[in-house]
């Protein structure tokens, strides 16, 4: 790239004492080069498996301190590390020697000089003198042995102000090799910069407090409304030696920008209070209270007089949006949401007013398409990264971050050498030191390539680093403690700067974008999954009397759903995004019709009763439930086949809900019952049941009336019978009538005691 070019008119380097140094390693670099070529040529072929390291590959060298990194003329320089023979044989006669320059020209010499791995006489730093070295009598195969070098700096033989190579080698005999040679070599570099530079660089250093998302949608039925976590692993990055722990307690002494998701602080916030934890089919009370107002408060402490950036709710992959799934309705509304609720977060847990006004794509990646996704959820700056916004003319040095891309925005290009230097696994101290002395190697360099112009220089590291990573990359810049070569700027003075006009403002285009990241996107099914939960939510929604209580978590799972966290892990993140569906469905199906046995109506006109039940703990309001029939001889409400009446229910409670009904001929009708929201939208699943009709005819009432007269007569007949003869029996002077017969047998059946049919009758 373009930027990996070196000024050409820096200072000429080494100094004499150097040349004479280097001109004795050069005039014994044929003899040294004949002799390791031996061994190479007994060594097995290279086709054999597990072949063991021969030559200067034989000892591997581990640099783990140097210290101090960023020496002055009158310190001690401290080297110590570990040798380990990775040969065949036991060497015998070992040295441990440091070896310190030349001066190195420019950032191109420094990458060089990190990748070469073998020992190269003439080009690899000469020993500092048989003074300054260890030695062991052996080193067995496969064993380990610790070293400690120390050096007074001004026995370093260093001049100009710059970088300088540093190298611990390690020499010896084998059985095979019975002469002294070069076995190991590990470089690093150092700094030379005595007093403080006049010219300094701007150094933006962005310090990120992100996680992954660890709070469900689930949230229980008191006040509190108390908030469920996927489980209880954010507690281990908070406590003690946790990573997110680490972050605050090393960077409260760091001159950094804080580049915080409101979603962390949201969680720990909730984790403060009470909360619970799923454990398969339950879940259990959490115990972390203490440990999340613990960093809060000091987290809280720390950003009081400091600078905070505030990414979207969740931190959003703005890649994802972009390229699968702007084109998904809703998304982007999603987006702007996120954005928006960012600054109240922020501001209502930490009480300071962060910026919003960065956008961050993942590694600084950017095209056309994610520029505009940023811009339309408000912001005016965007985090790029120099090995995707490459140079398109050979600048000389590295050019200002920030650089004017069209429409007032500036992207603000992260230096991708510097930004990447913490990658990998920094748990292992010679990586860790590794990273650290070329970190600070390479500032010094990029200030030297053109000592009258000061640039700004914007660092994005990982975007959640590991505990060790974050160890590394404090160590990086408490060496930079001196102000000597470069000055702190934090990221919104830092996009504010002039720039570079020789600098590329030009934005890649899409075809541009690393293949690599893309198929880490989320995909368009994902963006797709989300708005089919956002329906739901929104008909869910307008029935609630309280929808703040169901909005607002689910609101912030949809944008959890959509975090960059989830690259590379699409089966936890379609897990999610599914518990989140399956759990918002399970509250809009406490709203329910109830069951309803066939009814059978005896007359005309009857009622019919349909219940409706709410099992949640919140009212229900502006719902309606429609009846619909499929005979037009039923009629509801005396308006035709269809009718609809409002619902309206308190928590926990059931009504009836009662339609008027009429018909005018006998028959079975299919009544369909389904809930409807006020808007017409289906809400939950229908519900159907027979109405049957059993008219009584004028016929049957016909013969009903003459049966009745018939009786009427008959009594009247009885009883003009038996007053007769109780006249009859006066007149003859009998005093006692004839005996009377018994009372009638009832010419009722006796009432049945068994249980009525299935269908329910309604009288009018």
């Amino acid at each position: 790239m373009a930027e990996a070019a070196d000024f050409q008119g820096t200072r000429p380097s080494p100094a004499r004492r150097w040349l004479r140094r280097t001109a004795s390693a050069v005039l014994g670099a044929p003899l040294l080069a004949g002799l390791l070529a031996v061994p190479a040529a007994s060594a097995a072929p290279a086709a054999e498996p597990a072949k063991a390291p021969t030559g200067s590959r034989t000892v591997a060298v581990s640099l783990n301190t140097l210290s101090p990194s960023v020496p002055t003329e009158d310190d001690t320089l401290t080297v110590s590390g570990t040798l380990t023979n990775k040969g065949k044989e036991t060497i015998s006669s070992a040295e441990v020697d440091l070896r310190v320059g030349p001066r190195l020209s420019g950032r191109g010499e420094v990458d060089d000089a990190s990748k070469r791995s073998a020992y190269v006489p003439g080009v690899d730093p000469v020993t500092v003198g048989d003074k300054y070295t260890v030695e062991f009598p052996k080193l067995a195969k496969g064993i380990s042995q610790d070293f400690t070098l120390t050096v007074p700096v001004d026995k370093l033989g260093l001049d100009d102000p710059g970088v300088y190579q540093l190298g611990v080698s390690v020499s010896g005999r084998t059985t095979t090799a019975p002469y002294e040679q070069v076995l190991g070599i590990e470089r690093s570099f150092l700094p030379w910069q005595p007093e403080a530079s006049d010219s300094r660089t701007k150094l933006t250093f962005l310090w990120p407090l992100i996680a992954s998302p660890h709070v469900t949608a689930e949230t229980r039925s008191d006040e509190q409304q108390t908030p469920v976590f996927t489980d209880d692993e954010l507690a281990k990055e908070l406590a003690p030696g946790g990573r997110l722990e680490q972050m605050v307690s090393l960077g409260s002494r760091l001159p950094v920008t804080w580049v915080v998701d409101p979603d962390l602080l949201a969680s720990v916030a909730a984790m403060a209070g009470k909360y619970e934890v799923e454990s398969g089919d339950t879940t259990v009370p959490g115990k972390n209270q203490a440990v999340a107002k613990q960093w809060l408060t000091a987290l809280e402490k720390v950003v009081e007089d400091g600078k905070v950036i505030a990414l979207p709710f969740a931190d959003p992959d703005l890649a994802s949006i972009a390229h699968r799934g702007k084109n998904v309705s809703g998304t982007l509304s999603h987006l702007q949401n996120a954005s928006a609720v960012a600054a109240t977060t922020v501001e209502t847990i930490l009480h300071v007013k962060p910026s919003t006004d960065f956008a961050w794509p993942v590694n600084g990646a950017v095209d056309s398409s994610i520029v505009d996704v940023a811009t339309s959820a408000g912001a005016h700056n965007v985090i790029a990264r120099s090995d995707s916004f490459r140079e398109t003319t050979e600048l000389p040095y590295t050019p200002t971050a920030a650089r004017p891309i069209g429409g007032g925005t500036t992207a603000v290009v992260a230096d991708a050498r510097l930004s990447t230097l913490f990658d990998g696994d920094m748990s292992r101290a010679g990586s860790s030191t590794r990273a650290v002395q070329k970190f600070l190697a390479q500032t010094l360099a990029l200030t030297e390539q053109t000592p009258d112009n000061e640039r700004s220089i914007v660092v994005a590291p990982p975007r959640m680093p590991t505990a060790a990573q974050a160890q590394t990359m404090a160590r990086a810049l408490e060496g930079l403690a001196g102000n000597r070569w470069t000055q702190p700027l934090d990221l919104v003075a830092a996009a504010e700067v002039k720039p570079d006009p020789r600098a590329t403002s030009k934005v890649p285009r899409a075809a541009a974008y690393p293949k690599k990241l893309r198929a880490q996107e989320l995909p368009t099914q994902a963006f797709q999954d989300i708005r089919t939960t956002q329906g739901s939510l929104d008909s869910f929604e307008t029935i609630l009397t309280q929808p703040e209580r169901v909005v607002t978590p689910f609101g912030n799972a949809v944008n959890r759903s959509m975090s960059t966290s989830w690259r590379g892990r699409s089966l936890e993140a379609q897990q999610y995004r599914d518990a989140v569906r399956d759990y918002l469905q399970s509250l809009t199906s406490e709203v329910q019709l109830i069951e309803k046995s066939d009814v059978t109506l005896s007359g005309r006109s009857a009622t019919i009763p349909v219940t409706v039940q709410n099992k949640l703990v919140q009212g229900v309001d502006r719902l309606v439930l429609r009846l619909t029939s499929d005979n037009i001889r039923l009629k509801f409400n005396d308006d035709g086949s269809m009718a609809e009446l409002p619902v309206r229910i308190a928590g926990g409670h059931s009504q009836s809900v009662k339609f008027d009904t009429a018909t005018s001929a006998n028959g079975r009708a299919q009544v369909t019952a389904r809930l409807y929201t006020e808007d017409g939208t289906q809400y939950g699943e229908e519900m159907t049941f027979t109405v049957k009709v059993s008219e009584v005819t004028p016929t049957v009432l016909l013969v009903i009336a003459g049966g009745l007269l018939l009786l009427v007569l008959a009594g009247i007949r009885m009883y003009s019978h038996r007053k007769r003869a109780v006249a009859s029996d006066t007149a003859d002077g009998n005093g006692d009538g004839p005996e009377q017969p018994s009372d009638p047998t009832p010419d009722t059946g006796p009432e049945s005691g068994a249980p009525s049919g299935t269908g329910e009758k309604v009288d009018r």
